[in-house]
């Protein structure tokens, strides 16, 4: 089943002119004026403007009126829509294979099949909103099963994100109001006027009188909130992406056909990339059935290749999710994220690589939805906790390696755990331990090591100390514990006890 995810951008006017701006200073309240011969209104207020009762729709004359030192600028909107279309292009290389606009403040996209490569649809959504606040701009997401739902329940809902399950559509859209439905603001003027106010109202209503004085619009636009009828979604797609397809005379659906077209796109992207002296690192195959539906396939790799033998076996390995319908009328091939290649970095099959590489196998697991993985790599910095980072699995070495002057745990723990101690001060190692409600008598103890605060980073780190001790007790285990502090002077630390890990 379809899965449609819409994300609203509210404050989208605002945010593009600050970002264009940064002489405006962040606490001052910022609205867009449009303006119709001698009307003008507030088409768009930013956070600041909306604490202060300015909503969108109010006389800019009054506004200006009412708060002292407005900034109030004229709207663009070839300026919105170009912004608009550069975060449409960037959450195509990020989220979906299947991304459009939704002009003037949103964007939607066809998340099925993609959601568990981000962990579910809820922490996708939750990570996409992230993203979007990262980057300056507040944003919304709703994943439904339709385009029209979805759309209407992200400029309806108070919080950021909202996942609507699988065939709960209707039940979810009926209490909206009916501006929710897309509809020209005289059509709905009138249907208010005639009494209704919710689109459960007007879809309980025979269809045949909205008709004969409204037109066909209002059945369309309730047939697509309901899944009734489809709503396809125009890809956007920039000049840059090097995309082949194939069209056919008579619609295919057999897994082996299929497989032959994706073997012989793959080919024809390759030639495309050669020339260019690219590599891919994220394809997408587009599958248009003949019911003016798409469906979308992705495909990643650890490293930039043109490998038509590979880039064929990672797709071949997913078409068991290509879902044909009544057919299919066109393939499509697209590389939405290329790297620089050279022909000296691809190694030939008739050489022995002296290394053993992994990639292949990083590339079908990652194709599996196993997103997590990585390998850790150190950092210049003598804090535990700190010395340690996650980087791709395929990063190039930077040289760096971690001290190997007094011994590391094992297994070092996220978080220290604060332990019971009993212990003589100020250097002495601990006498016994309670951890986890289990008390621990030390039989052998090594230490203490000294490690100090990194000033540069924050002022309470300026005197801050840690003392850590390996101490092993009478079971045999060995443990990495440390006193917050120097066990004199109160300001270095607290001097209570804390277990950092844990030895083999």
């Amino acid at each position: 089943m379809v899965r449609v995810v819409s994300v609203f951008l509210p404050t989208l006017p605002t945010d593009r002119i600050r970002r264009s701006d940064p002489s405006i200073p962040a606490e001052a309240p910022l609205v867009v004026v449009a303006r119709s011969g001698s009307k003008r209104w507030l088409s768009a207020v930013d956070a600041n403007a909306a604490k202060l009762g300015l909503p969108v729709g109010m006389p800019a004359a009054k506004a200006q009126a009412l708060v002292q030192g407005l900034h109030m600028v004229d709207v663009d909107l070839a300026a919105d829509l170009a912004a608009l279309e550069r975060i449409t292009l960037w959450a195509l290389s990020q989220y979906s294979p299947v991304v459009a606009m939704d002009p003037p403040d949103g964007i939607v996209m066809d998340t099925e099949g993609a959601d568990h490569l981000q962990g579910g649809e809820g922490p996708m959504l939750s990570r996409l909103v992230n993203s979007f606040r990262a980057k300056g701009l507040p944003a919304r997401a709703v994943v439904a099963d339709t385009w029209g739902a979805a759309h209407a329940l992200a400029r309806s809902i108070s919080g950021e994100t909202l996942v609507i399950s699988k065939g709960q559509t209707g039940e979810n859209v009926a209490r909206l109001p009916i501006a929710s439905l897309r509809l020209d603001a005289e059509i709905v003027t009138e249907l208010r006027t005639l009494g209704f106010r919710m689109v459960g109202e007007l879809a309980a209503t025979p269809r045949a009188p909205l008709t004969l004085r409204f037109g066909p619009e209002i059945g369309r636009r309730l047939d697509q909130m309901f899944g009734r009828v489809a709503e396809p979604i125009d890809l956007i797609r920039c000049p840059e992406i090097i995309e082949v397809h194939r069209a056919f005379a008579e619609p295919i659906g057999a897994a082996e056909t299929i497989g032959k077209y994706i073997s012989q796109l793959v080919a024809k992207l390759c030639f495309e990339l050669q020339a260019k002296g690219l590599g891919v690192r994220r394809t997408d195959l587009i599958i248009h059935r003949v019911d003016n539906t798409i469906q979308a396939l992705r495909a990643g790799t650890a490293k930039p290749v043109r490998d038509v033998a590979w880039l064929t076996k990672l797709l071949h390995d997913r078409i068991e999710k290509i879902d044909p319908g009544f057919g299919i009328e066109k393939l499509s091939l697209a590389a939405t994220m290329v790297e620089p290649l050279d022909d000296k970095h691809i190694v030939s099959s008739l050489i022995e690589a002296a290394d053993i590489d992994v990639t292949s196998l990083i590339d079908i697991l990652g194709n599996r939805g196993t997103q997590r993985i990585y390998r850790l790599a150190p950092v210049a910095s003598d804090v535990p906790e700190r010395s340690v980072q996650r980087v791709s699995p395929v990063a190039d070495e930077d040289g760096h390696t971690w001290p190997m002057v007094w011994p590391r745990p094992v297994r070092l723990m996220n978080h220290p755990e604060l332990i019971e101690v009993i212990a003589l001060l100020p250097d002495h190692p601990p006498v016994s331990f309670t951890w986890c409600g289990k008390r621990r008598r030390v039989k052998c103890a090594d230490g203490p090591e000294r490690i100090f605060g990194e000033w540069w980073r924050r002022t309470s780190e300026w005197v801050a100390v840690r003392d850590y001790f390996v101490v092993e007790d009478d079971a045999g285990e060995r443990y990495w514990i440390y006193r917050s502090g120097d066990g004199v002077d109160p300001e270095t630390g607290s001097h209570r006890w804390f277990i950092h890990g844990t030895f083999a």
